[in-house]
């Protein structure tokens, strides 16, 4: 059975979770109020999806209402008490000597809860640093561990491109970046350094346009294959999607050769001879 999920953000450097729509009729970007293991938040809608219901591991607790005037005013409050908790847990963090950086901190919709954002490149024992948290704002305490890459999304910054990242303005779904989509483009051999974007991970941005060059790259004879060119039949050894053109071996020369595929009406089923794709 199919089920509509809304996909819910509490913070920016947390992971999204699935919520059950039902009755509920908000729409993507708006806040709404969940329930939670850990209690009531207050959550945006990055989108909805479909999905089997049959995949989920357990059952998806429901969307309980849209936040209202209110709800929203609650959350502005509680941000505005976000700075004095940085201030006390970095204080204490110096205290303990403890190898974390703290990034950002939230507290909780129903104020029973206090998560303290940090990032750390070894395991940080910050038993007594909670203790002390939780004497002085007599709430719950979290620490949650991020990676670089959320730890920017959050802080922001600028990227090689010379502009404010994407993660920090606009882009909500990191999504799998990988080394495929620097192939697709013929952009490889560059090295990790221009590949790499602020965090030291590959740019999100290789994913921009990955889908038109799988497209256009669909359209060129497969590198091996004979082509018939101006200068003679050869052998494709590389493309140049960018410039539409294939690098062509004839003989013991290398011709570049302009293609923009077959222009023979309904190519598909072309009987023409001269037809580009079928050479």
């Amino acid at each position: 059975m199919i089920k509509k999920v809304a996909e819910v953000q509490f913070n920016a450097w947390e992971k999204p979770y699935y919520f059950s729509v039902g009755e509920n009729t908000a729409k993507e970007s708006d806040y709404v109020i969940v329930e939670t293991e850990l209690g009531r938040e207050i959550g945006k809608i990055l989108n909805f999806q479909e999905i089997e219901e049959d995949d989920l591991e357990t059952p998806l607790k429901p969307i309980v209402r849209s936040a209202e005037l209110e709800d929203l005013q609650v959350v502005k409050e509680h941000q505005a008490r976000n700075k004095e908790g940085l201030k006390v847990c970095k204080q204490l963090v110096r205290k303990y000597n403890l190898p974390m950086k703290l990034v950002d901190c939230g507290f909780s919709f129903d104020d029973t809860r206090l998560t303290f954002a940090f990032t750390s490149d070894t395991r940080v024992d910050f038993r007594e640093l909670v203790k002390d948290l939780t004497r002085q704002f007599q709430k719950k305490i979290r620490l949650q561990q991020i990676g670089i890459r959320d730890t920017l999304k959050q802080v922001g910054g600028i990227g090689p491109c010379g502009r404010n990242l994407c993660c920090h303005r606009f882009l909500d779904d990191l999504g799998n970046i990988s080394t495929d989509l620097a192939r697709d483009q013929q952009i490889e051999q560059r090295g990790s350094d221009r590949l790499s974007g602020t965090c030291g991970r590959l740019k999100c941005c290789l994913a921009y346009e990955a889908e038109g060059y799988k497209d256009t790259a669909k359209n060129f004879p497969p590198v091996g294959s004979s082509i018939k060119t101006s200068q003679g039949r050869g052998k494709v050894i590389n493309w140049n999607i960018l410039k539409h053109s294939v690098d062509v071996r004839i003989d013991d020369s290398t011709v570049i050769e302009e293609f923009l595929g077959c222009e023979h009406v309904g190519c598909p089923g072309c009987k023409a001879k001269d037809c580009v794709k079928k050479q």
